[in-house]
């Protein structure tokens, strides 16, 4: 006999479908791949994010640099790693905390599912469904795969999928899609469609690429970090041989030297205090139920000038309510959705969430008619003989429909109105007879959030533009983004109606309001808006919104939505509440703006210690050893930049951030190395020592940090004043007791009074340069042109940035 074929073994199913597959049918499928596996975005391994923050620029060059320390046997020099080691340990305990904490998150949504093997139902994990297997869903399911409906006619939620909120009607032989709901009724269907095949994982496998952070603070980093390094390579080598050349300097003095000019290079302890600051920002997030997956989209939200909102489980929660009861519907109403609790949609559960807080106590009932595609209403009869009905006029009242025309236009345009009627009785088939008798009328709507209005009215206030996207109808989406203060939301388009990319260009430009959108049209709306420079953040809870979520500056998904969103979003609202945004605005201020003030001490030493090592080329040696640059970094702006960096600022965040860092730091910068200059030459010209320079130098950079911190921190409040006796007691301990393992000689009477003179000049510069960098209309001068030219360089990165 010949044996079966696949399609001979499908009409077989066909004619006896509750039997499904057998175990030897379900082992060929799984030995041939046919499975459901791989269908969701997956968060980074341990593994790949240990190598995203080891691998870098910023650690090989400060561990070559360590290395060269350690073969001079100075161990002491090598202090500088603490910082870097310090800055790993925070990126990476702080993204894997995050990682496992989704990964949690998605173990507790998934469930087995009940498929049909041998005409038996078993529980099985989503991955081992197999191609054709039948799986028997309920209310509340989430479908596994997609396939065909092969016993009875369920109403899907497909809003994760679609972002249509209505539920759909599904009978023998419509599809159902992988990722949708149930929203009532139970049903038998036959995969046709597992893994990458299936209409989730295809939307999915779209997003699978990696999402570079649009952060314009890390850009600045990264631009510094490069530019830095460029230095170092040509300068580092120089200045090393031109030490040796000298004939003065061994080799180990030379090394010390050298690496002093290169670490002052990198901005070491601004990528620290940067891992820290954002670290914490994060830490205060997740205390108020906020997850942050990427550190840096803390900033980007703080910059985000066009928010993008799906309608549904942000404006609204997703739920329905009763917002109206007009005649005596309600007890008839409750009645008649405790009759089928069981199997709930969401209409009946708005019905019974009333009767509860009303306190409207349902009647005993003898039989239900549960709500069905085909009849269009629900019904019971209770125990002393009355029938109920509730539906839409049309099918409880037929014909008769017309005679409450004028009662159902009274109500609100965003309401679905449910007639609730009193009939003679219901034939075996639940279809009603004799005449009904109406009772009265219900309201139902999209349940808004309590505080949606309250978080539109904070985005305004703050300059946002808001745009609303969703899957329903743009009418309804228009008028609840209406009721919550959404500006212009009378401006909505149907996207089913844009037909090109052109259609798309005008309707981003012309509209607030966005229904019917698909997820590719989605995707489009959000980069067309960054490609006009707006800074987009995007907000969504499914399958749908996850390609726009990719494309956003900065996404944010809620917990309870699909694991896609959840996976690809920086931001996760765990309790589902948009309401926690403006609290991360906030954070994401208070760190911007303390870390743009903070960071102004940092680069003032990266952008002195180039000059220097290039003049020192000129006229060696270089009159630093990294211990005494240690001193430096911690006192005048390591101690103060991370006590500054924590001060409570909620303003709103205004200029470039290389910009901003550039006006305070240039000026010290300059000072700095005119005074190191005039130094050096005076002590060459006078025959005093090394170690006499070395001092005088140091004590020169010290002065002119603390006249930086203190024109930073003005207005001057309790806590800058408490920064500022700090940093000067540090100096104190780090020159006096801590002389010797700082390498600082005693100064002379005369070496005292130079460099007493050399400081003062040097203040002076410093407040004149300052003065003329934060005036109005932008910095002038020497430091308006070098600003003008870094930001040159700057833009280029984000452009890069921006395109990939």
């Amino acid at each position: 006999m010949a044996p079966e074929t696949t399609e001979q073994s499908a009409r077989t199913r066909e004619e006896e479908p509750l039997r499904g597959l057998s175990d030897d049918e379900v082992r060929e499928r799984v030995r041939e791949g046919k499975v459901n596996a791989d269908t969701d975005v997956k968060t980074k391994s341990v593994r790949q994010i240990v190598a995203e923050h080891t691998l870098t620029l910023f650690n090989a060059i400060n561990v070559f640099m360590a290395a060269l320390v350690i073969s001079t046997g100075s161990y002491k020099n090598c202090a500088f790693m603490i910082v870097v080691i310090a800055n790993l340990a925070i990126g990476i305990v702080q993204e894997v905390r995050a990682k496992r904490k989704v990964d949690r998150l998605t173990i507790v949504a998934a469930k087995d599912v009940t498929v049909i093997r041998g005409g038996e139902r078993r529980q099985v994990p989503v991955h081992e469904v197999v191609l054709d297997d039948l799986v028997a869903l309920a209310h509340g399911d989430q479908v596994p795969a997609d396939g065909v409906v092969v016993e009875g006619s369920p109403r899907m939620d497909e809003s994760l999928l679609t972002g249509e909120s209505d539920a759909i009607e599904k009978n023998v032989g419509s599809e159902v899609l992988s990722g949708s709901f149930v929203d009532s009724g139970a049903f038998v269907y036959r995969v046709t469609r597992v893994g990458r095949e299936g209409f989730a994982a295809r939307i999915n496998a779209e997003a699978k690429y990696v999402k570079r952070v649009n952060s314009e603070m890390l850009s600045a980093l990264e631009e510094i970090i490069r530019l830095g390094t460029t230095c170092l390579l040509v300068l580092g080598p120089v200045l090393f041989v031109r030490i040796i050349l000298t004939g003065k300097y061994d080799y180990n003095a030379a090394v010390l030297q050298t690496v002093a000019a290169v670490v002052g290079m990198i901005p070491q302890g601004l990528v620290l205090l940067t891992s820290s600051v954002l670290a914490i920002a994060t830490t205060r997030l997740a205390m108020r139920n906020v997850l942050v997956q990427q550190a840096y989209c803390v900033e980007t939200l703080a910059r985000v000038d066009v928010l993008c909102l799906d309608k549904t489980g942000t404006i609204t929660t997703g739920a329905m309510e009763v917002a109206e009861v007009r005649g005596d519907a309600a007890q008839a109403a409750v009645t008649i959705a405790h009759a089928s609790a069981d199997d709930a949609n969401e209409t009946a559960r708005a019905v019974i969430e009333y009767g509860r807080a009303h306190a409207v106590e349902p009647l005993a009932v003898t039989r239900a008619v549960p709500f069905s595609s085909r009849t269009k209403y629900s019904g019971c009869v209770t125990a002393d003989g009355t029938c109920l009905a509730m539906g839409a006029a049309q099918f409880v009242l037929g014909e008769r429909a017309a005679e409450v025309r004028a009662e159902l236009d009274g109500f609100d345009q965003l309401m679905r109105v449910l007639v609730v009627a009193r009939v003679d009785g219901f034939a075996p088939d639940g279809s009603i007879e004799g005449k009904p008798e109406v009772l009265g009328f219900l309201g139902i709507r999209d349940q808004i959030r309590d505080t949606a209005a309250q978080t539109m009215e904070f985005f305004k206030r703050q300059g946002v533009q808001i745009r609303v996207i969703s899957g329903d109808d743009p009418r309804t989406v228009s008028g609840i983004a209406g009721v919550v203060g959404v500006p212009d939301a009378d401006r909505y388009v149907d996207a089913s109606t844009l037909s090109g990319e052109k259609d798309v260009d005008r309707a981003v430009r012309d509209c607030r309001v966005f229904g019917r959108v698909t997820p590719q049209v989605k995707r489009q709306i959000v980069r067309k808006l960054r490609e006009e420079g707006h800074v987009v953040a995007m907000t969504g809870d499914g399958v749908n919104d996850v390609l726009a979520l990719k494309d956003a500056d900065c996404s944010v998904a809620m917990a309870s939505g699909s694991a896609a969103a959840r996976n690809v979003a920086e931001i996760v609202l765990v309790d589902n509440d948009f309401a926690h945004l403006p609290e991360v605005v906030a954070e994401g201020r208070r760190s911007i703006n303390n870390l743009q003030r903070s960071a102004a001490l940092f680069l003032t030493k990266t952008f002195f210690s180039a000059v220097l090592a290039a003049f020192c080329i000129l006229m060696p040696p270089y009159p630093f050893v990294p211990v005494q640059m240690s001193l430096v970094s911690a006192a005048v702006i390591g101690i103060p930049s991370f006590l500054l960096a924590l001060e409570p600022n909620h303003e709103r965040v205004r200029g470039r951030f290389i910009s901003n860092v550039l006006t305070s730091s240039l000026p010290a910068s300059l000072s700095i190395v005119a005074a190191l200059v005039a130094t050096i030459c005076c002590c060459r010209a006078l025959g005093w020592s090394d170690a006499t320079m070395s001092t005088m130098c140091m004590m020169q950079m010290l002065v002119v940090g603390v006249a930086l911190i203190y024109r930073i921190s003005r207005p001057l409040n309790p806590l800058r004043v408490a920064v500022l006796a700090i940093v000067l007691a540090t100096i104190g301990v780090g020159t006096t007791l801590g002389a010797s393992f700082f390498s600082i000689a005693t100064p002379t009477v005369n070496s005292a009074v130079a460099s007493t003179v050399v400081a003062v000049l040097a203040i002076v510069l410093f407040n004149r340069l300052y003065d003329e960098s934060v005036r109005e209309g932008g910095a002038k001068g020497l430091v308006g042109f070098l600003i003008k030219r870094l930001e040159k360089l700057n833009e280029r990165e984000q452009r890069v940035r921006r395109r990939g």
